[in-house]
């Protein structure tokens, strides 16, 4: 290590995440389109011209029948910044998903890592399957703060060590825990982004009842307030029915 080498950079901890609608083709006249064709043929067209509030009762009676496949036909594109182990929660949604991830191997990864903010609950009570969380302790939120803080640094510097060395970034990274943050494009449909939400949020109006890992629900729920901009109607309908894909 030469006296050239440049100061590696001082860790940061972030207690959120970030959701960024970067591209879309998404709104209920998509649906609406999409599902008269079986009637209208090619002259469903014509439904893209038209207000799509007038064909509400379409897009409640698709939801409500569960005809699916007419809130296929659009993209969102969001780029996610969030822990690594929310994407490996999040990667396990595939059907109607395309994701491309931030890459440690052709890039040096960033000292950017999670801690849990106050907010967070922090106790978990109860057997498997069936436990809830609690909020912790002030002395409990300052344990994990220390401990999470410490480990990162130590990880950190392990890595930046042996990158002084030679050693390939692919390899080096192996130290890095998985609350280093990262970030991902995720491209989907309506209709995926539907299931996804009814695992990833919880909610009251839900006919299943899902328990999802706050962090991913962060997620979660950031984007399902910028595809509601998109597609009110159809927001609206996934509400009304039970908050469960068509």
């Amino acid at each position: 290590m030469t006296d050239e080498a440049a100061v590696a950079p001082e860790p940061t901890f972030r207690d959120d995440v970030t959701v960024e609608l970067v591209r879309s083709s998404a709104q209920d006249g998509d649906v609406l389109f999409a599902a008269r064709v079986s009637t209208a043929g090619e002259q469903s067209l014509d439904e893209l011209q038209q207000d799509p509030a007038r064909s509400r009762g379409l897009i409640n009676y698709l939801m409500r029948d569960r005809h699916g496949t007419p809130f296929e036909h659009n993209s969102m594109t969001f780029l996610v910044s969030a822990p690594i182990f929310v994407f490996r929660e999040f990667h396990r949604h595939r059907a109607g998903w395309s994701y491309n991830e931030e890459s440690g191997r052709y890039r040096e990864l960033q000292p950017v890592f999670y801690v849990p903010g106050a907010e967070r609950k922090l106790v978990q009570r109860g057997r498997p399957g069936k436990y809830e969380f609690h909020a912790g302790t002030p002395e409990q939120y300052r344990a994990a703060t220390v401990a999470m803080e410490a480990s990162y640094r130590q990880a950190y510097a392990a890595y930046q060590a042996m990158l002084a060395d030679g050693v390939a970034r692919e390899v080096a990274r192996a130290v890095l825990p998985v609350g280093l943050f990262s970030s991902m494009y995720a491209t989907c449909n309506a209709r995926s982004l539907m299931h996804f939400l009814s695992l990833r949020t919880k909610d009251e109006r839900a006919t299943v009842p899902s328990f999802p890992q706050r962090e991913i629900e962060m997620v979660a729920e950031k984007m399902e307030q910028q595809w509601a901009a998109l597609m009110p109607l159809t927001h609206a309908a996934f509400n009304e029915y039970g908050r469960v894909a068509p």
